[in-house]
């Protein structure tokens, strides 16, 4: 089990970071799974977006970065994805975010494999609380 060394920030402050990162850059379809009560899950929550080009995935995926460490001073424990810009995956240990390109998002379908999870769709005019 990942440790995260930085108990000053709640997984949900994390979380709404990355989601105001990715309203910045007008993401779609942004999605909160709340994996907490999932069996086996690797984190407390995954944020999934959407994007319409690769320039927009690497944007939204630049912002998430730029908003979580604004806010709290932490980068991504991991990151992957940024050289082909169909999938960037950025890991703060207990949030996961997945920036992806719509085609690939359907075809990996999350929320169907984390089925278990709540989930809640963040509205477009739904602005995320200032952690």
């Amino acid at each position: 089990m990942r440790i995260n060394n930085n108990k000053e920030f709640t997984a949900e402050q994390i979380r709404d970071f990355v989601v105001r990162g990715m309203q910045e850059k007008k993401a779609q379809d942004i999605v909160v799974m709340d994996l907490r009560n999932v069996k086996n899950a690797i984190c407390d929550y995954f944020v999934l977006c959407s994007g319409n080009s690769d320039t927009q995935i690497d944007a939204i995926s630049t912002s998430i970065e730029e908003e979580v460490y604004k806010a709290s001073k932490q980068d991504p424990w991991h990151k992957e994805g940024k050289m082909n810009r169909e999938w960037i995956l950025l890991d703060y240990v207990d949030v996961v975010a997945h920036v992806f390109k719509k085609e690939r998002r359907a075809f990996y379908d999350l929320e169907q494999l984390w089925g278990d999870a709540e989930i809640h769709l963040v509205e477009d005019n739904e602005l995320t609380p200032a952690s």
